[in-house]
């Protein structure tokens, strides 16, 4: 019976965890938001020299204009600045990420204000020094205060607290999402990032959101042809922007995690077909040590069937209760896990009752073997054992 509770203890566990790191994974991929395609500075080839990724400055607000306009299906295309400020306030100052953006921005990643207002047009055309901020640099900067109203600085430049965001958490590559501040686009345009003369409307990133009918390949597709005449691009160039699926990326690593779960399970399910060894071996002992006893109920009347289900029904019994205790034990040490590590465990009551179903018919396949050697014993020679 160990060997079953260890190993239904064990599926149950790993279950479990693998199932909660699903949920985990799932969880950041919504917090980025759904239907989300980026587009970035791709490279470019100074002479005989390529530089990498990020080194093309040509993307522009035009161009996520021209984006949201003219492919079809496109929700929103929302352009952004980024770098990193010393923000203070008072005698605490605090350095995260500062982004530029439009009201755009909020419907492409779904991200809602908790107090406070949203960001306006009119912010952004009168280039306000208003901003936003995320719940990680409101702990830094304002502890458990509300700070909607208060003014701070952000390198030297005074703003004003107008709004909370909703926390994010982590992303799936582990950025906090909520240390940042988010200031209309031609505020950091102006007076924080400044801006290049070869690209007077130069953005570094453009966030689209798609509809739910539309397909992410379509999109991606109609989006390079688009950025290819607008950037005018000859054939053997190289692509000016990297247009990536957020979902493409997360889903690899929710496929990764299941790979992982399923060997693991796997590894743990090698336990069951142990006890499944031990209760066979225990039943050829109680075979023998029986003979009589067999041999006695064969005498009165028995039949070989009787013999053979009596046997089967001992060992599927042994199995089914250890399956029921390490059930048990693997919902305990799960939830511990969960406690302890702070990892999220979630408890499939099907995969409880599958594992402690399989240990059932481990003792059924395990158990026939002694139950048939027990039922063809011959009566007059099973009497005779001393």
């Amino acid at each position: 019976m160990l060997g079953i509770v260890i190993g239904v203890a064990a599926v149950v566990v790993m279950i479990a965890v693998g199932i909660g790191a699903r949920e985990r994974i799932a969880a950041q991929i919504r917090s980025l938001g759904a239907n989300l395609i980026t587009v970035t500075p791709g490279s470019i080839r100074m002479g005989s020299v390529r530089l990498g990724s990020g080194a093309a400055v040509r993307l522009s607000e035009d161009d996520a204009l021209a984006i949201q306009s003219e492919v079809p299906g496109v929700v929103v295309a929302a352009p952004l600045l980024h770098d990193r400020e010393q923000i203070t306030v008072g005698a605490l100052n605090w350095q995260g990420v500062i982004r530029g953006v439009t009201p755009g921005y909020f419907t492409a990643r779904e991200w809602r204000v908790t107090a406070g207002r949203e960001m306006t047009p009119e912010d952004n055309r009168r280039a306000a020094n208003v901003l936003l901020l995320g719940t990680t640099m409101r702990e830094k900067l304002f502890g458990e205060a509300d700070p909607v109203g208060a003014a701070i600085r952000v390198r030297n430049m005074p703003f004003t607290v107008i709004g909370l965001l909703e926390r994010k958490g982590q992303s799936v590559w582990g950025e906090d999402q909520d240390d940042v501040a988010l200031v209309p686009l031609r505020t950091a345009r102006r007076q924080l990032i400044g801006t290049s003369r070869a690209n007077p409307t130069l953005v570094h990133n453009i966030t689209v959101k798609f509809a739910d009918w539309a397909s992410a390949e379509d999109i991606m597709a109609a989006i390079r042809d688009l950025l290819w005449q607008r950037h005018r691009l000859q054939a053997g160039q190289e692509d000016s922007f990297m247009i990536n699926n957020l979902a493409e990326a997360a889903d690899l690593e929710g496929s990764t995690t299941e790979v992982v779960s399923l060997l693991l399970s796997a590894v743990a399910s090698v336990s069951l077909v142990v006890g499944g060894i031990g209760i066979m071996n225990i039943m050829l002992v109680t075979v023998t040590e029986r003979t009589r006893e067999i041999g006695l109920r064969l005498a009165v009347g028995a039949r070989r069937r009787d013999i053979l289900v009596q046997f089967v029904v001992e060992a599927m019994t042994l199995a089914l209760l250890g399956g029921i205790l390490g059930a048990l034990v693997g919902i305990a040490a799960a939830t511990a896990i969960g406690a302890f590590a702070r990892w999220p465990v979630v408890i499939d009551i099907s995969a409880v009752l599958l594992a402690v179903s399989f240990a059932a018919c481990v003792g059924v396949f395990f158990g026939y073997y002694p139950a048939r050697k027990a039922a063809r014993l011959q009566p007059i020679e099973a009497l005779r054992t001393e």
